[in-house]
């Protein structure tokens, strides 16, 4: 008969064993520790898992479930009262060279990319001199002109972003001095062009040409200049947008250059000549204006000839000028006075001697020799300016800038004064003579002799030339910027060039208003930071 066999008492160790791993237990069971596991006396080698791995189980699920409701509540604040709205136009940028006969500046425009009636609303940023001559004195050196470029361009390129940069448009254009030139030397004026339009060629821009304008584009285009500064073109309204002025009249525009000098209006009669004639529609309004440019008679070609008609009236070399003071002297050759096509050099007369100009201040004499240089016979067909030009009656009021305007701020003579009292000034400054004038002005030297000629000068075409009287000369300001923006013929170039230019449409985007996006952000921001725990628990969360 078999009979079990019989187990023997535990040894006191194994009961003190026994009883601390049953303490262990019950208390890891209370207690919830993660991942504690005892041998249940009796139950052999089996492993029991405690409430951690239920613990981790329920924190995970917690956090996918916050992860989930955060991520619902984020959509739907996304999707809730979207509205289809249009981003701002973008800004874009356009440079122009004015190569004027003395000097040469840099103009940097901008504009939105949506534009009023097809025409830009245009603001200058920047205008930079560049140094030296203006390009035409480059006949000898053209690479030099080329060169005097690159200072305004580098600055030109700080300020245009550059992204933008390839996408701008840049021209040159040259004025007076440049015709002149290619009327002595048609071949070295298209040489003076290929080096500046290499030396711009090689920034990021995009050139589209160096062009010599025609005079009837430079005063038109100054006319657009001075309308648009002046508001008489296009206006903000007070329901916020650009409109069209009613009831307001254009002014004219009354240029004088080095080499020539222009007169732009609108007639209140139909233009008789074709060849003054412009039309122009900008803003969604039609312009048909009067132009002319009369070439040579800028400042500094009519001052040279006057000094030739003096010169050939006395031929010695010993020059008597009524306009220039008594006691004043100057030497010059005979080769620079007749260094210019608007003045021709008598057959007898010698490149190599120097003639000595002395002054004599005599202001009836020098009106009567000032007066010379003009031809105001009319042909028989109409009313005409000078020189037998056509020209309708001046009609309205008219900006005179550039060197109507720096002459007469020097005399003080831009402050509407009567045309009786401009004289009286411009008499008494001639009288003056050369040591009192010194002493008065002695930071002017350099033109100072010139201003009694150059006033007459631009009596004599106003009054005579355009046929200003009395009675019209209060509708003439003298000014030489409008708008806080320098008057010239650039920036009228640019509106007239944004016409061409493509309008870009504007982009539709879709748009949140500011507190649900930023609800929608913040929900976005839980579920993302509750989804990431869950994984770090998930991967870091052992049991034992």
């Amino acid at each position: 008969m078999l009979f079990p066999p019989r187990l023997s008492s535990p040894s006191p160790a194994a009961s003190r064993t026994s009883a601390l791993l049953g303490r262990l237990l019950v208390r890891g069971q209370g207690e919830g520790h993660a991942g504690e596991a005892a041998f249940v006396p009796g139950a052999g080698s089996q492993l029991q898992v405690g409430g951690g791995m239920d613990s981790k189980a329920k924190a995970i699920a917690g956090l996918l479930a916050a992860t989930c409701v955060c991520s619902i509540i984020a959509l739907i604040l996304s999707i809730v009262n979207v509205k289809d709205v249009l981003l701002p136009p973008c800004t874009k940028y356009g440079l122009v060279f004015d190569a004027g006969s003395t000097h040469t500046s840099l103009y940097t425009y901008q504009w939105r990319a949506n534009k009023e009636n097809d025409t830009g609303i245009v603001s200058q940023v920047e205008a930079c001199s560049v140094s030296g001559p203006g390009i035409s004195s480059y006949a000898d050196d053209p690479a030099g002109a080329g060169a005097s470029l690159k200072p305004c361009l580098d600055r030109a390129m700080k300020i245009i972003p550059a992204e933008q940069q390839r996408e701008t448009p840049t021209y040159l254009g040259a004025t007076a001095g440049m015709r002149l030139l290619r009327e002595e030397n048609s071949s070295k004026a298209e040489q003076v062009l290929v080096e500046v339009s290499k030396a711009i060629g090689e920034y990021p821009v995009d050139f589209r040409g160096a062009r010599i304008l025609t005079g009837s584009e430079e005063g038109s285009f100054g006319w657009i200049t001075v309308n648009y500064l002046l508001e008489t073109l296009v206006k903000f309204s007070f329901a916020e947008k650009w409109e069209h002025p009613q009831d307001i009249e254009v002014l004219g525009a009354l240029d004088l250059g080095g080499a020539s000098t222009q007169i732009t209006f609108q007639p209140g009669v139909p233009v008789e000549d074709r060849n003054t004639s412009v039309f122009f529609r900008l803003y969604g309004t039609n312009y048909s204006l009067y132009s002319h440019s009369y070439l040579c008679y800028g400042q500094s070609q009519a001052l040279k000839m006057l000094l030739a008609a003096l010169h050939q009236a006395s031929l010695s070399t010993q020059i008597k000028h009524p306009c220039y003071p008594q006691g004043y002297q100057e030497n010059i050759t005979v080769a620079e006075l007749y260094d210019s096509p608007c003045v021709h050099a008598p057959s007898s007369a010698s490149p190599g001697p120097v003639l000595t100009v002395t002054g004599t201040g005599d202001p009836a004499a020098c009106a009567t020799a000032i007066r010379s240089l003009f031809n105001f016979t009319c042909r028989a067909q109409g009313p005409c300016g000078f020189n037998g030009v056509y020209q309708p009656p001046v009609r309205g009021q008219f900006f005179a800038f550039a060197g109507f305007y720096y002459a007469f701020n020097f005399l003080n003579l831009t402050r509407q004064q009567s045309l009786s009292e401009v004289n009286t000034t411009v008499l008494s400054f001639c009288r003056r003579n050369w040591i009192e004038l010194v002493q008065s002005f002695p930071g002017d030297l350099k033109y100072l002799h010139t201003y009694c000629s150059v006033a007459f000068y631009i009596l004599t075409l106003l009054l005579d030339g355009y046929k200003f009287n009395e009675h019209t000369w209060s509708n003439i300001h003298f000014s030489r910027q409008a708008a806080n923006t320098d008057i010239g013929w650039t920036l009228g170039f640019m509106l007239n060039l944004t016409n061409m230019i493509p309008t870009e449409a504007l982009q539709h985007v879709k748009g949140h208003q500011p507190d649900l996006w930023a609800g929608a952000i913040s929900f976005l921001t839980l579920a993302i930071v509750a989804g990431l725990v869950a994984v770090f628990l998930h991967c870091f969360w052992k049991t034992k």
